[in-house]
């Protein structure tokens, strides 16, 4: 097991050896994977349980910042036209 600071040195070690001229930090790593997860449609139920947070209203901090796409929501009432489209063709019977 490693300590946080040993994480954050081990971090910083390697981040300064690539040159890096942000200054991120472990825990931006951290924000960015909820982020993408978040992003990537994955539940922000899960991704709570994954980051180990107690409520998931710290979870929620990932919101405002995800590029999350509100216009592909679906709601149900587009699923039910895309049923009927989906649907069986109808059966055409000729008039003698």
């Amino acid at each position: 097991m490693y300590s946080n600071r040993a994480i954050q040195d081990a971090f910083k070690k390697y981040r300064d050896r690539a040159q890096l001229t942000c200054q991120a930090t472990v825990h931006t790593l951290r924000h960015s994977y909820a982020t993408h997860l978040l992003e990537s449609g994955v539940s922000i139920f899960y991704i709570r349980q994954l980051l180990g947070h107690a409520t998931i209203w710290t979870t929620t901090r990932y919101l405002h910042v995800a590029n999350t796409d509100i216009m592909k929501t679906k709601s149900p009432l587009d699923t039910m036209t895309e049923k009927k489209k989906r649907g069986r063709p109808r059966k055409v019977v000729a008039d003698d």
